[in-house]
């Protein structure tokens, strides 16, 4: 079988973040105490309901700090594709710099080119956190 570098470098980073991504959801669900699955059902709740309305919103404020962080994560580890051929920025960067031998001032370059994308994700990360975190008694 034989595939482009740009699907296989896709399917090789979604099967990656997907597992990462599953287990913390998993574990995020499976955090939230027994209580409020007994609680859903004492008000009249059916497993359903109770899963959608009760426990999935606490669940998704307990796991979006990780999956904020898996997100990141991945920005960071696209500079992997380019082992598969795909010109992003750390291999565009390598491309400049076996032209003009400037490997300090290109890769200064690509790094806070890397650094203000995750500092962007972390901001939002941040106001996300701080906008989930409103409707919880302290």
């Amino acid at each position: 079988m034989k595939l482009d570098p740009f699907p296989s470098a896709i399917i090789a980073f979604s099967l990656n973040i997907g597992a990462y991504a599953s287990e913390t959801v998993r574990a995020s669900i499976l955090s939230i105490p027994k209580g409020q699955w007994e609680a859903g059902s004492t008000v009249g709740l059916t497993y359903l309901q109770t899963f959608r309305h009760v426990i999935l919103p606490q669940a998704l404020r307990v796991s979006v700090p990780p999956l904020s962080n898996t997100f990141i994560s991945l920005v960071k580890d696209t500079s992997l594709a380019s082992l598969v051929l795909v010109t992003e920025l750390f291999k565009q960067a390598q491309i400049i710099t076996a032209r003009n031998y400037e490997f300090m001032l290109v890769y200064t370059e690509a790094a806070i080119i890397y650094w203000g994308i995750c500092l962007f994700l972390t901001f939002i990360q941040g106001k996300l956190e701080t906008r989930l975190d409103r409707y919880v008694a302290k």
